[in-house]
């Protein structure tokens, strides 16, 4: 029988929830436990250990399994420090935090040798102590924090992958993390930034640079304005799922909006949360949503309405024959998104996802409209390869940069598209002639140099001429 507990493991903007079997058994690569079920666990070599549960202080037990424990998760459990021979832990690499009442980041965390993945999300840190990260350090989460600034030692942090700092009080980064040249991600949004960070766009592998609900971001206008319908309109029929900004139902109309044409018997309902997520406020990701239009590529906004008090957005129902294109980053895979085993697709396929996506991101370019957050994870896809673009969660406008630096932007989320084409090519099992030119391709847009990265508009009309 499932336990009503829930392990939570948060990958950036995403919470995977693992549930929890009763009486779980020990067994050598890890366990998942209540308090009491660890303080039985004398003699087992641990490597993974997941507490969720109000606790006195840090539990002593856990040192019994220094030897061999890798995953570290207390999500939830009243904290505020950590021990002094936290240090002890020499085999740990993942370690969370969130939810907790840390005020600063312990500077014990230094002591951790293999330490790569620190996860604070909302805590009530205000202070992060000069060389208090570990050398080590891939991916840190610190959204939803007091932080008001950075330490400088962060920029010894040459590991550095993903940083996630949505929803502080932050109004720069230090300069010193000009030297972070493996960051691949990072998340600014919902912060106090004046402007974004220049030297950010002179970093080689950066791809997904999120910066909306600052100062200087404008909310995007529609110029293709929807009707707005009164919830007595529709009920909720079933859950579709949850992500970071909101829920998604089936609904259907009790009574046909007039305003809407030729509207089907049922509908999808997205309701956004209010609370600010790692990719920053639900009110910025409905207004690039309206802002976006109609694509061919895009799923088909029908009307907007309230849920709770909360905006809401009424879509089209997508049709079963779409599947997510691949799954989010992985804890090892940090900032890559990964794919079952056995996943294939043939080159006409693949060719055609990169060319739909290219033309969407071609049409948000049109609008002043930066995604940024183009993964496999945010694609919906057939076996041919036709695609609708999802997601618009870290999104903004590109009218929000100084003209200098729009161009640069645009070829931060081309290096995105190098990474999508490139799990493409993976993907791929019958090679033929075509491949070469999207080997090509994958190249031009993952150059380290920024400047010398093709535009979206060039890499349409380099598929639509390989296409036709």
């Amino acid at each position: 029988m499932i336990d009503e507990k829930i392990s939570h493991l948060e990958l950036g903007d995403l919470t995977f929830c693992t549930p929890l079997r009763k009486n779980t058994k020990v067994q050598n690569e890890g366990i998942i436990v209540t308090l009491d079920e660890l303080k039985r666990a004398t003699g087992a070599s641990l490597s993974e250990i997941r507490l969720s549960e109000p606790l006195d202080g840090f539990p002593e037990v856990i040192f019994d399994h220094a030897d061999t424990l890798e995953l570290l998760d207390l999500f939830g459990c009243g904290l505020s420090e950590l021990p002094e021979n936290f240090g002890t832990l020499k085999k740990l690499k993942k370690l969370f935090l969130s939810n907790n009442a840390f005020e600063q980041v312990p500077e014990v965390l230094a002591e951790c040798p293999e330490l790569e993945l620190v996860a604070f999300k909302n805590c009530n840190i205000s202070h992060i102590p000069e060389k208090s990260l570990p050398v080590k350090l891939r991916w840190l989460i610190l959204t939803d924090n007091n932080l008001r600034e950075l330490p400088q030692s962060l920029g010894d942090s040459e590991r550095l992958q993903k940083c996630m700092l949505a929803g502080n009080q932050l109004t720069a980064l230090p300069e010193t993390m000009a030297r972070c040249r493996n960051l691949e991600l990072i998340r600014l949004s919902a912060n106090q930034f004046p402007s974004v960070p220049e030297f950010l766009y002179d970093l080689p592998k950066l791809a997904w640079l999120a910066f909306s609900g600052n100062p200087f971001s404008r909310l995007p206008e529609s110029t293709t304005p929807l009707p707005f319908i009164a919830s007595e309109a529709f009920e909720t029929v079933t859950r579709l799922g949850e992500g970071a900004s909101g829920v998604i139902s089936k609904a259907r109309w009790i009574t046909k909006p007039s305003s809407i044409e030729n509207p089907s018997d049922e509908f999808a309902l997205k309701a956004y949360k209010g609370a600010v997520t790692s990719d920053g406020f639900a009110k910025d990701e409905l207004a690039v949503s309206l802002a976006a239009g109609h694509h061919e590529n895009l799923v088909t906004l029908l009307a907007q309405t309230e849920m709770d008090g909360n905006p809401a957005l009424a879509m089209s129902l997508i049709p079963d024959r779409f599947k997510v294109l691949g799954g989010p980053p992985s804890l090892e895979s940090c900032t890559r998104d990964v794919f079952e085993v056995d996943q294939t697709l043939s080159i006409d396929a693949a060719l055609s996802v990169a060319k739909s996506i290219a033309n969407v991101m071609s049409h948000l370019r049109q609008r002043d409209i930066c995604h940024n957050d183009l993964y496999a994870h945010n694609i919906l896809a057939d076996e041919f390869g036709q695609t609708l673009l999802t997601d618009f969660g870290a999104a903004a406008t590109y009218a929000s940069l100084p003209k200098h630096l729009r161009a640069k932007h645009e070829q931060l989320e081309v290096r995105a598209f190098g990474c999508l084409v490139e799990d493409l090519l993976g993907l791929v099992k019958n090679q033929d002639g075509k491949m070469p030119v999207l080997e090509r391709l994958k190249r031009d847009c993952l150059e380290a140099n920024v400047s010398v990265r093709p535009l979206f508009e060039g890499i349409k009309n380099m598929l639509d001429e390989l296409t036709t």
